[in-house]
Parts: structure tokens; sequence; C-alpha cells
């Protein structure tokens, strides 16, 4: 495994071959209800990044990305949030600098928010002719701050995790909820910021969770691998 904090330029000069993948962990800065830290998306794509290179010494992970868009959470302090636009931006820049030296690139997006501007940027890097990609985990379960993303939290950092302030939010299907969401926010449906219920959270379901979370990366970037080099003239 190689990462980035531990690393020389010569030292990832000698890593950054045609076998190597870059992994950029991205995340958020935003509220995770009374309980969860607000570094809690930008944690999780960081312990799965990690993890998989723990597997794979082919993988390279770089710095976390640990602001995104985050509008929808604006209401509740502790929410840093840079917007669509500039979260697209920032990817652009970071996956045509990620390109000079790396022939290969991986996002690891943990925060559903970044979905929208992070799918437009990777359309048009890989319009470039840039091998780069994203993967985001599909937890199931409840949507924000609930059983999922505490029993995560709990496998990963223990304690940071303030159970005994964790409350039941709005429980209600993202189908229901995401117009709402959308036109005014998170407070206006969860006043404690939960959507779902952190009830039952458990370290062996986090454990479980960030596991299978891991496989899937792995099953992704072997996907990456095997994606034909697109020549896009210029």
């Amino acid at each position: 495994m190689t990462s980035f904090d531990a690393s020389t330029w010569p030292e990832l000069a000698h890593r950054s071959g045609s076998g190597a993948v870059l992994v950029v962990p991205w995340g958020s800065t935003e509220q995770h209800g009374p309980h969860l830290p607000v570094t809690t998306d930008t944690d999780i794509a960081v312990a799965i990044a990690m993890a998989a290179a723990e597997h794979d010494d082919r993988l390279a992970v770089a710095p976390p990305v640990s602001y995104g868009s985050s509008g929808e959470h604006q209401a509740f302090a502790g929410t840093l949030s840079i917007g669509q636009d500039v979260t697209e931006l920032v990817l652009l820049e970071l996956g045509r600098s990620a390109g000079i030296h790396f022939a290969l690139t991986m996002v690891v997006s943990a925060h559903g928010g970044n979905a929208v501007p992070v799918a437009r940027a990777i359309s048009r890097l890989v319009h470039e002719g840039r091998r780069i990609a994203a993967w985001s985990p599909s937890w199931g379960g409840d949507l924000h701050a609930g059983r999922t993303e505490t029993s995560i939290m709990l496998a990963i950092d223990p304690d940071r995790v303030r159970l005994e302030r964790a409350e039941v939010g709005d429980r209600r299907t993202i189908a229901e909820l995401l117009p709402l969401l959308q036109r005014r926010g998170v407070g206006s449906v969860s006043p404690n910021g939960v959507l779902g219920d952190p009830a039952g959270a458990s370290v062996d379901e986090g454990r479980r969770l960030l596991a299978a979370a891991v496989q899937d990366l792995a099953r992704g970037i072997e996907t990456l691998r095997a994606a034909p080099i697109v020549e896009v003239s210029r």
C-alpha cells in the first residue's frame, strides 16, 4: 500500500507506472445528526480506500478531499459546502493533474450530494481520454446518520460516536424526501439532521458493510484497469 502522507515524490514516481491506480477519497464536511462527526463522509471514504489498498499494493491513496456539495445541510452548524459547480471544477482539475503521473484514477465518493457534479466531471475527463472513474458505496438501509452510517462509524472510530445523543429522524424513503430536500433542505424535514434511525447500530454490522464495500470497490478498480484506452484528438 502507498499513502501520500508517508511518501516522497521519488517514491510516488516509482509507484506511478501503468499498473498503479491513484485512489482519491472524496467526502464532505457536513452535519451528521447530534451523534456523528461532521467528517463522517470523509472518514468513510478514507477507510474504504485504505482497506482496499491493504489488499492491493498497486493502489496509491491520495489525501482526501474533505469538502463537497452539501447545500442541503446548510441549516446546520459545521456544514461547509463548496457547491456543485466548484466540486465539479475541483475534480476536473484534479483529474487532469493526476493523469500526468498516474495512468488510472479512481474517485471514492462517500457523499451522495457529490453524485451529480462528480458524474459531470468524470464524463468530461473520460471524453478527454483520461482513465478515470468514480465509485460510491451502495449501502441500502437509511439515508443519513441513521443505523447504517452509525454502524460504519462505530467500526471505524467508536470513540467519536456519541451514541447517548443518537435520535431518530425522518424515516421516509428517498423518493418521498428528495423533492423536499431539494427545495428546502434537510432542516425542513428533520430538525436533528437525521434521515433514518440510529437504533440498533453495531460494530459488527459496520464491519460487514465496510468489508462488502471494499470488495465492491476492488471490482470497480479491476473494471477500470480493463477499460480500453480511448484516444482523443486535441
